[in-house]
């Protein structure tokens, strides 16, 4: 049972290459909640020799541990909680220096593993440890960890893993933007990423070889993944539509098209079911309704005027206490969904009243003003030691969302109509 899991979702080369198989289909389907999600890679066949399946480290991980193409390149709790009943908890990904609630957490036992994964088991989240920087403008005053082991020298942070696919796309690298190095290329921040996720993540004993980073960023960047089937609305590349992973992967992108704080911004920035708008319904045409809703849903989505208020890294950067945009205003990439700039921003995820009982609560005091921010995670402030900056984080690529809840970086969204409705809120 186990081994077939794995073959289905490509989750291990060693695995994969016992069955003879070297390669996996470029445009595989996985089934998720509305349709079929596929990936297509430009440089053909998904090399399953690739030094991403490999176990580089002394833990048994690999990047396909925790970065699954039935998940979109990500993790979902439903298949992390498949493979912890398929061997009790001793899957690769079940691991106590990132994948537990402490690194401290009893693992001796099948139940003592349930309790100290919960985290990764409910929702899909790993633990990642940094502290106050030397030069921050706030200190911590206070912390209410549930599990015991935060403090100001290695604060717990739990983070959903963001896909390792759709990268050619990116403007910025990890949650809080740490990957993002001045100076240097999108391709150079994803070879030091996976150069540190190798040594942390996969408890290297050494850093990679820089063949081997350029392999693996070289095999990232060629991935594309996108919903390419919905149940309701049939196949996502017909009749003009341009759905799927293969559209995707024409799209034109650089880092700053479309900038919505740059002159020449277009808020109609998604534009692949344009033509689905004209569909007609007829007895011959089953998903004739369905289309015609993607469409307004669409034209919804790049027209529908929101009142933008209180959202930290855009309302105070621009000094308007309230900006009229549309969800393009934070989603600016043409058809792909992320800020096509840096632009980290606060929308109250991580704050006080959205705080759950399983998450740590943290206090900071800006040592200047003496004001007070109650966090689930500071963001951004953990790299620069900005107080501007607390709670701050990157928008991700909107592309194949189906295959990977739950949502926003640390998974408080269990389903899309959860997003929907936060921001109704």
């Amino acid at each position: 049972m186990r081994r077939a899991f794995f073959v289905t979702t490509l989750a291990a080369a060693l695995q994969l290459t016992a069955f003879g198989r070297s390669s996996a289909p470029d445009t595989q389907a996985f089934t998720d909640a509305t349709g079929e999600v596929r990936t297509f890679s430009t440089n053909g066949a998904i090399d399953l020799r690739n030094p991403f399946f490999q176990s580089l480290g002394t833990n048994g991980r690999s990047c396909g541990s925790c970065h699954q193409a039935s998940d979109a390149w990500s993790i979902t709790p439903a298949h992390v909680q498949a493979r912890f009943d398929a061997d009790g908890g001793l899957d690769p990904i079940f691991r106590t220096n990132d994948g537990s609630n402490s690194p401290l957490a009893d693992v001796s036992t099948v139940e003592a593993r349930k309790e100290a994964y919960n985290m990764l088991l409910n929702k899909g989240l790993i633990r990642v440890g940094i502290g106050i920087p030397e030069n921050a403008e706030f200190e911590l005053t206070e912390v209410d960890d549930p599990y015991g082991y935060a403090s100001a020298s290695e604060l717990s942070l739990f983070r959903r893993p963001l896909p390792s696919t759709n990268l050619a796309f990116l403007s910025a690298v990890m949650w809080d933007g740490r990957e993002t190095l001045a100076n240097q290329s999108v391709h150079f921040d994803l070879s030091d990423q996976a150069n540190g996720a190798t040594l942390g993540h996969a408890a290297a004993a050494n850093p990679l070889s820089d063949t081997q980073r350029e392999a693996i960023v070289d095999f990232e960047t060629s991935l594309f993944t996108a919903q390419s089937k919905d149940f309701e609305a049939g196949n996502l590349q017909t009749q003009g539509a341009k759905g799927g992973p293969i559209q995707l992967s024409a799209q034109a992108y650089y880092v700053g098209i479309n900038d919505t704080l740059s002159p020449g911004f277009n808020p109609a920035s998604m534009d692949m079911f344009d033509t689905w708008s004209d569909v007609r319904s007829s007895s011959r045409e089953r998903f004739a309704d369905a289309r015609q809703s993607v469409a307004r849903g669409e034209t919804l989505f790049n027209t529908f005027p929101i009142q933008i208020s209180g959202v930290r890294g855009l309302n105070d950067v621009l000094g308007q206490e309230t900006i009229t945009g549309t969800c393009t205003t934070c989603h600016d990439a043409p058809n792909v969904g992320n800020h096509s700039v840096a632009l980290p921003l606060d929308i109250g995820v991580a704050s006080e009243s959205r705080r759950t009982p399983d998450m740590p609560l943290y206090t900071f005091r800006n040592k200047t003003t003496g004001e007070t921010i109650k966090t689930t995670d500071p963001g951004r402030a953990l790299i620069t030691g900005k107080w501007k900056h607390m709670s701050l984080f990157k928008g991700p690529i909107l592309r194949a969302l189906a295959a990977r809840p739950p949502y926003f970086h640390n998974g408080s969204a269990a389903a899309l109509r959860d997003v929907v409705e936060f921001y109704n809120d």
